[in-house]
């Protein structure tokens, strides 16, 4: 059987050894890493799935895909399983999606020392709400985290969108503490906090420095706005999770797909809500998708406090406590992995996977 191969594969294929070339220097390990990963995603060098039809006795063999995060070839069920189970976290509350932005002068220590900084940015936003929820009375909060790297021109542009549910819950009086209606925390206020718990944090972090910085920041952001019951949010969100930085139908080839020189990709413009294009010769924009692999070992998506994975029985209790204000709870299916199948090209029946082939 053979694989359509993904537009940004096929193109690092062919200009593999060039990119390595020129951008040597600039080639972290786990960029060449996950090249490694995405040019074996598929091919007959990986291992092979073993298919059987029942009723025709037809077999057949299928690559398997290298399952690397940010091979825009894999990872659709991933984003299909983690959107069920944050819609199965969900509280019937108002929620709040808050946004973290590094300044731009700070992200040269991302790009030099990424898990770094952004661990570093995990662990000061995760602070800053909690004790922001301390302030207002709101007991335990809960909240889940989702890094993003890129702007929508694909540049370097770390942030951190967090799903907010709000309301707390007091442990002690066993009661959901609920927030202001429209309100959840004021923006200027967590700005002039996520600014000096920054400093602070790099100050005392052994691998990052502002000692080389050529200007400190001065304009810090925080956005915080409502998003209804949350579900639009987590759907916005799990788009970007697992399928790569740039889906494969925004990238245009110039020319009528014959320009080899240069690349166009499509992307939607935040200040005239256009789709515009850009088009950068094709090894800086190899480079430029490249520079969003995140290092080993770094989780993307975190959740705290109420929505994490040890808090599902409190979660039953705060459902169970907003019963009696909202028909939430509903017969819900159990959340279960889809197995792979297939349709047999000789009879149409469904194949079955009967053993997975070892690499040599």
């Amino acid at each position: 059987m053979v694989c359509k191969m993904s537009t940004f594969i096929d193109l690092l294929r062919q200009h593999h050894q060039a990119l390595e070339t020129q951008y040597s220097s600039q080639l972290s390990p786990d960029m060449r890493k996950a090249i490694y990963v995405m040019l074996m995603c598929k091919t007959p060098q990986q291992r092979q799935s073993l298919w059987a039809c029942h009723h025709c006795e037809h077999h057949d063999r299928t690559p398997l895909s290298c399952g690397h995060r940010n091979c825009p070839q894999c990872q659709q069920n991933t984003t299909s399983q983690w959107l069920a189970r944050q819609k199965a976290k969900r509280l019937p509350v108002e929620y709040f999606m808050v946004t973290f932005t590094l300044p731009f002068e700070l992200r040269v220590l991302a790009r030099r020392r990424p898990k770094a900084m952004y661990q570093l940015m995990f662990i000061v936003t995760s602070s800053i709400l909690k004790d922001f929820a301390t302030r207002q009375g709101l007991g335990k909060i809960g909240f889940t985290s989702v890094l993003h790297t890129h702007s929508r021109r694909r540049e370097l542009h770390p942030h951190l969108h967090i799903i907010v549910p709000n309301g707390g819950y007091h442990p002690q009086r066993k009661q959901w503490r609920k927030g202001k209606q429209g309100y959840l925390f004021n923006e200027f206020s967590l700005a002039k906090v996520w600014r000096a718990r920054v400093f602070e944090a790099i100050n005392k972090h052994p691998d990052l420095s502002l000692a080389n910085l050529k200007k400190m920041p001065t304009k810090w952001v925080v956005d915080c706005k409502k998003v209804g019951q949350g579900l639009p949010a987590l759907k916005y969100l799990s788009r970007y999770l697992y399928r790569g930085v740039l889906p494969d139908k925004d990238i245009i080839f110039s020319d009528a797909s014959a320009d080899q020189h240069n690349v166009t990709f499509r992307y939607k413009d935040s200040t005239t809500n256009k789709i515009t294009p850009r088009t950068l010769p094709t090894l800086e924009f190899l480079m430029l998708i490249l520079q969003h692999v995140l290092p080993k070992g770094l989780q993307r998506v975190r959740d705290y406090g109420l929505l994490s994975s040890g808090a599902k029985k409190l979660r039953l209790i705060i459902q169970l406590l907003l019963l009696p204000i909202h028909d939430w709870l509903k017969p819900t299916k159990e959340i279960t992995t889809i197995r792979a199948s297939r349709i047999c090209p000789c009879c149409q029946h469904k194949m079955h996977c009967i053993g997975v082939t070892r690499t040599t």
